[in-house]
């Protein structure tokens, strides 16, 4: 065990010695959906060695985020996020559609998921800018109405790896009532102090109806509606005649914002563990928030291995190999990653199985094999 202890300290290690930061660039790409004859305009934010309009991106593979703005608001509002999170070395999009008087909910929840596949797209052109420089990864992410229009993109698919959301804005139709069609991990941010989106009314809905296996609603203390974002004259002046002195400054909220949405997002984007288990921590010491969580697969107190059923090696590698009872067989065997999600499941006909992890992330992994009334769970490292 002392070894494998010591085996993973390197690989944290190691992994943190080779993480940099990259500069800024920006491209502007008319995406067309053909299904609904629409054009959208996407402002995108990429890594790169060299910045400026255009440049080429930095080698490597990065995670897509999709970005959702608010009422009113243009992606200008949003500088926080791309000058926080580019270079990190994630790619963000902001599609500059439903920006009238009259936003058409349903139309933007549509291009925040369109674009999100779209990018996978880009990924394979070898004509575009990102060709060959982005990883499956793509995140959700959404402030005020392009929060509830996030949940609308974010229904019934599966496709991305989480959502996210800062005071999102109940949309028309209901982003409160469609979160019970989103499983991903979710992660919801409330300022206590919001005039304009109260969360009893709009995100503790969402985050009660959401059908995520691992799901954490965030609320910042005396943390308003507009701070999540730059200064909008809109956004500021509708919030100033209900709130006109919050007892929090903008760059304090985003602080506390940021603290929390870097690690999920390196956990969600990056299979990083150590994140998660950072994240975890800092929602329990933190007293700039208040916090609701439900991660059914993070309970691994209650996880015991049964008589008969055997699992080799742990820690693995490549191979894991799986011993059941013969009178067991014919039961379903499934492996989650430590927020609930999915990663493989079959049916087991014969009392020796032997599965290739090879291409699992590294980090800790749930198995479950259930027959009827048994019920067998345990863990495993991946290295």
């Amino acid at each position: 065990m002392k070894y494998y202890l010591v085996l993973l300290y390197f690989l944290f290690f190691f992994t943190n010695l080779s993480a940099q930061t990259f500069d800024i660039g920006h491209t502007t790409i008319d995406f067309y959906d053909s299904d609904r004859n629409r054009y959208i305009e996407t402002e995108i934010y990429y890594p790169t060695d060299n910045p400026g309009e255009n440049v080429p991106i930095e080698i490597g593979n990065f995670p897509v985020i999709v970005f959702g703005h608010g009422f009113l608001m243009d992606w200008g509002a949003y500088q926080n996020f791309w000058d926080e999170l580019v270079p990190h070395g994630y790619v963000i999009c902001f599609p500059t559609t439903e920006m009238s008087i009259t936003p058409n909910h349903e139309d933007f929840g549509l291009d925040l998921k369109f674009i999100a596949a779209q990018m996978q797209n880009e990924n394979l052109d070898n004509t575009s800018v990102f060709y060959n420089s982005l990883t499956p990864k793509t995140a959700l992410i959404g402030h005020s109405m392009g929060g509830g229009a996030a949940f609308l993109a974010a229904e019934n698919n599966l496709t991305i790896s989480t959502l996210v959301n800062f005071a999102s804005a109940e949309t028309n139709p209901s982003a409160i009532s469609v979160a019970i069609n989103v499983t991903v991990p979710s992660l919801i941010f409330s300022g206590d102090d919001d005039c304009i989106s109260p969360a009893n009314t709009n995100q503790e809905l969402m985050y009660t109806n959401l059908a995520s296996e691992c799901k954490t609603h965030i609320n910042i203390i005396n943390a308003g509606h507009c701070y999540f974002a730059n200064t909008n004259f809109n956004c500021d002046f509708g919030e100033s005649i209900c709130n006109p002195s919050l007892n929090i400054t903008r760059e304090e909220q985003q602080q506390i914002t940021f603290n929390f949405l870097n690690l999920w997002l390196d956990y969600t984007l990056n299979d990083n563990q150590d994140a998660l288990i950072s994240f975890n921590e800092s929602l329990q010491d933190s007293t700039q928030i208040n916090f609701s969580q439900n991660c059914n697969a993070l309970n691994l107190e209650d996880l015991n291995i049964q008589s008969g059923f055997e699992m080799s090696p742990n820690p693995i590698i490549d191979e894991l190999n799986l011993t059941i009872p013969l009178e067991n067989i014919g039961g379903l065997f499934t492996i989650y990653n430590s927020v609930g999600q999915l990663i493989f499941q079959e049916i087991i006909n014969n009392n020796i199985f032997q599965i290739n992890l090879s291409s699992l992330s590294k980090g800790v992994y749930i198995i479950k094999y259930s027959k009827e009334s048994l019920k067998l769970s345990s863990k495993f490292i991946k290295l």
